[in-house]
């Protein structure tokens, strides 16, 4: 089944070399204009951007668990946060010595008279753990987790709650100051990444950039997997998932394979995203984080993938724009602008943009 803008379509990789252009060469080239020019971006815009980049990354790896296998997951902060995590303790690791407490402890255990780094935290010194970790951590968590709830044949709103009570219950456990992580604070304050300053302009150019390469590269990556005789397994079982047993496959597999990887993903997306915002902390565990990430895919366009890059830009455009013009209002836009779309877009704002085109492009009902 071939989405709105495949890569299989002269018209998709047009769009793809468009994004591509855009990522990687516009967002440098305005950002080096001199200060006073008005196609200047400011410094403080470029980690928007790659923020940006990187909740485009997690509705990508939404689509492809909602979208195509027809599993939706409002937990997938949780896989987010641990990345996140994963990255801010080497990033507190790295900083030894140079924190308030010149101490080799993190700043926050010495406040709460900690002795000694918990077992835990042994190994987040070295980047290429840390790395590792932010991708092993969500993805191990995600295929315990997966194996028992797709062995018992847990699916529909039933799995959607039971990923929001993870969800939850992690938030609690990451709030607790004895945890480990920083309590309700988090983890924050970060100096430095392999020895260059976070605080420098071309640091933060240059984690935008591999933000978006590393977006691009998983968009490319996302097409390949749904145009494969994989791809086409998830969207049976999607659409008849008992058929698709009567046919000899066996859907746990495939299920928990895309689950694990989109978990993985998101993952990935929380590593890049700490250095880039300075913080992470059990906020990011919240239920309406997770809630918001479905929101994203469904406003965008549910099994189109390019709809899961327009809905996160758009939803989060909107919501920097209004949380600093009028943050009281926020709420009650993202709502309106989800019951707009359930009611008179339910192919999304992707939908939208086929209908606004000349001419008929190939789609397929997602």
């Amino acid at each position: 089944m071939r989405g709105f803008l495949s890569l299989h379509t002269r018209t998709g990789w047009l769009a793809f070399a468009t994004l591509t252009a855009l990522l990687l060469i516009a967002v440098p080239l305005l950002n080096a204009l001199p200060a006073d020019s008005a196609l200047h971006l400011p410094d403080y815009l470029v980690p928007l951007l790659g923020k940006f980049c990187c909740y485009a990354l997690v509705a990508l790896a939404m689509d492809l668990i909602w979208g195509y296998t027809g599993i939706l997951s409002l937990g997938h902060g949780v896989f987010f946060a641990l990345g996140g995590y994963s990255m801010g303790m080497y990033l507190m690791r790295s900083m030894a010595g140079q924190g308030v407490y010149r101490s080799q402890l993190p700043d926050f255990m010495v406040f709460l008279n900690w002795k000694e780094l918990p077992w835990f935290w042994h190994g987040f010194d070295q980047f290429w753990f840390a790395a590792l970790m932010a991708l092993a951590v969500p993805g191990v968590l995600a295929f315990v987790f997966g194996w028992f709830a797709f062995r018992s044949r847990i699916k529909g709103v039933y799995f959607s709650i039971i990923t929001q009570a993870l969800t939850f219950a992690l938030m609690l456990l990451f709030f607790r100051n004895e945890t480990g992580f920083g309590g309700n604070n988090g983890l924050t304050d970060f100096k430095q990444l392999l020895g260059f300053s976070l605080a420098e302009p071309g640091v933060k150019l240059g984690l935008y950039w591999i933000s978006a390469c590393v977006l691009l590269t998983v968009y490319l990556l996302a097409q390949a997997i749904v145009h494969s005789k994989f791809g086409r397994v998830l969207t049976a079982i999607r659409d008849a998932e008992s058929r698709v047993m009567f046919c000899g496959y066996e859907p746990l597999y495939y299920k928990l394979a895309v689950w694990t990887l989109s978990a993985v993903l998101c993952g990935l997306a929380g590593a890049l995203y700490v250095p880039q915002v300075g913080i992470i902390n059990p906020s990011e565990l919240e239920p309406t984080q997770s809630i918001e990430m479905a929101v994203w895919t469904a406003v965008g366009g549910r099994g189109t993938l390019a709809g899961a890059l327009l809905g996160a830009a758009t939803v989060n455009g909107l919501k920097s724009w209004f949380t600093v013009a009028a943050p009281e209002l926020w709420l009650y836009v993202l709502g309106a602008l989800f019951v707009g779309v359930t009611l008179f877009l339910p192919q999304g704002l992707i939908g939208l943009v086929r209908r606004l085109r000349p001419g008929k492009t190939e789609e397929v009902r997602a």
